[in-house]
């Protein structure tokens, strides 16, 4: 189990929104857009339209509301429902931003079932988790973590969940503090942008499952237990099945660097246990280094 049986999660304000009108275009920043890039074209649909990186473009609107995540009040229910553990982690994440970035707005969340439109185009689990800048939402479609299973031999158990939430968090505090301005979209290779956002993300994640035990309910109790080796190699697991050479090399056979967009299996495992095991504080490593570094 990840959650304390016993916590108090009664307070996330996920919402489950599904089955909106697709949109075209996008500005997310996405765990997997990857996959939408190679795995489309193969299936006769072409999903580049998807993928981070590009400003918000147009058509169709978001749908209003959401319907409240059910049966989701105890971590018991975040250990037991997958919907309801994505939702929890708001809490700890949230709990573990506001003490580090001053102001800190949280951004919404919403699970999706099926898809949903999005300011940045359409959210499903073919696109993969990410963040939207323009509306500040991260958008999980938590049958995800199943294709992640099926489709690329991933583990993907509750702690490497929680990792994806933690990364596409990380987003969003690239977004509000300003990272994503000073190192905007200049293409693809193990040099660009995109790659340092990535694993500054993978950074933040490890960060922030490292101390997330410290983020505690109304009454005291921590949302979330101290991790065992099995979890930790789990979320290592899921960082290194996102990394884009790993991708690339399942979905097309090859290897191409110099489109890559994540970074590599190893970068991003590292990255990830480097915030774990340091903190936050090595995390503005992977903007700055030289490339032969990261």
């Amino acid at each position: 189990m990840t959650f304390n049986p016993d916590a108090d999660v009664s307070g996330n304000t996920a919402r489950r929104r599904g089955r909106g009108a697709v949109v075209a275009g996008a500005g997310g920043v996405g765990l997997l857009g990857i996959i939408a890039l190679i795995a489309g074209p193969l299936l006769g649909i072409d999903l580049t339209g998807l993928l981070g990186g590009g400003g918000a473009t147009g058509g169709g609107s978001e749908p209003e509301g959401g319907s409240v995540i059910e049966n989701c009040l105890t971590g018991e229910d975040a250990n037991e429902n997958v919907d309801c553990r994505v939702a929890s982690s708001q809490l700890a994440l949230d709990g573990y931003w506001e003490d580090h970035v001053d102001p800190y707005r949280a951004p919404q969340l919403i699970i999706v079932d099926g898809a949903t439109s999005t300011a940045c185009g359409t959210a499903s689990n073919a696109v993969g988790p990410f963040y939207c800048p323009p509306d500040e939402t991260v958008y999980i479609d938590p049958t995800f973590f199943d294709l992640m299973q099926q489709q690329f031999g991933a583990s993907a158990g509750n702690l490497a969940q929680l990792y994806i939430v933690g990364h596409e968090w990380g987003h969003h505090i690239q977004y509000i503090t300003g990272v994503m301005d000073r190192y905007p979209n200049n293409g693809t290779g193990p040099d660009s942008n995109g790659v340092r956002i990535e694993l500054q993300a993978d950074c933040y994640a490890g960060a922030w499952i490292g101390q997330m035990t410290k983020e505690k309910d109304p009454d005291g109790v921590p949302y979330l237990q101290e991790t065992t080796e099995a979890e930790r190699q789990d979320a290592l697991n899921a960082a290194n099945t996102v990394g884009d050479d790993n991708i690339q090399q399942q979905s097309s056979g090859s290897v191409n660097p110099e489109s890559f967009t994540h970074g590599t299996s190893e970068q991003r495992k590292y990255w990830f246990a480097s915030g774990y095991e340091n903190g936050l504080d090595v995390c503005e490593q992977p903007l700055t280094l030289p490339g032969d570094q990261l």
